[in-house]
């Protein structure tokens, strides 16, 4: 399907996107919206409890997490969903197909430019967040911040390849809209709710094998994995110490599902296109 790739072609389709973004400033928008959430949650995280100031990067990473899931996929789906629709609706995705490049790099260079718009701010506006807090991490705090921050990226990166199959198959840009906050709903919202009432109907008697299946058929529930630092925490999160199997928890394993996520719907999308 990426066979007689032109890669300059693809290269100047990036581009384009990339400063379409910057010109109406998006990018900015993203990275001030993540820099604001990140310095607000590092410094006044435990406010509830009466503290104020900087915890650690674990207690800060962890009140991250819950924002990303949330926030990043939603990003992500919204930045995609019309990329090819509403191209096709304006009447341009006709004439750019007329030009000497193939639908495959039409595809490439959309999804480079658009992950390249959305990986610039997730790591400018966590990166600026942290600025002011600096002098107060270590650096093996900086190293796990830095893992926090790729993996928040390889999860818009996950739902991004799903927006522009939403794009795709769709047949205009409300029915794109629609389906892409409905997957928005589905994956951050009802995915759990799903996967811990079968475990509530089994009696708790879900074997290890199918619970980590389900769990790895969400690209926001490997996201929330990969931030755990160790077996413990992941499994007093989920409170499913008897099914967690130890593998799940290994961070290379995990990087390799959620490419999986970045991949397969990708593909799917490039032979769907073509």
């Amino acid at each position: 399907m990426l066979a007689g790739i032109e890669w300059r072609n693809v290269g100047v389709l990036a581009a384009k996107e990339w400063r379409e973004r910057l010109r109406n400033r998006w990018v900015l928008v993203v990275a001030l919206v993540f820099a604001v959430f990140a310095l607000a949650i590092a410094y006044f995280g435990a406010a509830q409890q009466g503290e104020v100031g900087f915890r650690g990067i674990e207690a800060t990473v962890a009140s991250l997490v819950s924002l990303v899931t949330y926030l990043v996929p939603l990003i992500a789906l919204i930045l995609g969903y019309d990329a090819i629709v509403g191209e096709r609706e304006r009447g341009s995705l006709e004439l750019l197909m007329a030009m000497p490049v193939t639908r495959g790099e039409i595809l490439l260079g959309k999804y480079l430019g658009l992950a390249g718009a959305l990986a610039a701010s997730t790591a400018l506006g966590f990166g600026a967040g942290m600025l002011p807090l600096a002098q107060e991490l270590t650096a093996r705090d900086l190293y796990h911040y830095a893992g926090f921050v790729a993996s928040a990226i390889l999860l818009g990166l996950a739902f991004l390849s799903l927006s522009l199959l939403v794009s795709v198959l769709a047949r205009d840009r409300v029915r794109a809209s629609g389906v892409a906050i409905g997957l928005w709903f589905f994956f951050v919202l009802v995915y759990d709710l799903l996967l811990m009432g079968a475990l509530v109907a089994s009696g708790g008697h879900l074997s290890s094998t199918v619970f980590a299946g389900a769990l790895v058929c969400n690209p926001a529930d490997l996201f929330r994995l990969f931030n755990i630092f160790n077996d413990e925490q992941v499994q007093s999160m989920y409170g499913l110490a008897t099914v967690m199997p130890e593998g799940l928890s290994n961070p290379w394993v995990l990087l390799a599902m959620m490419a999986g996520w970045i991949v397969l719907p990708f593909l799917v999308t490039i032979r769907r296109f073509t």
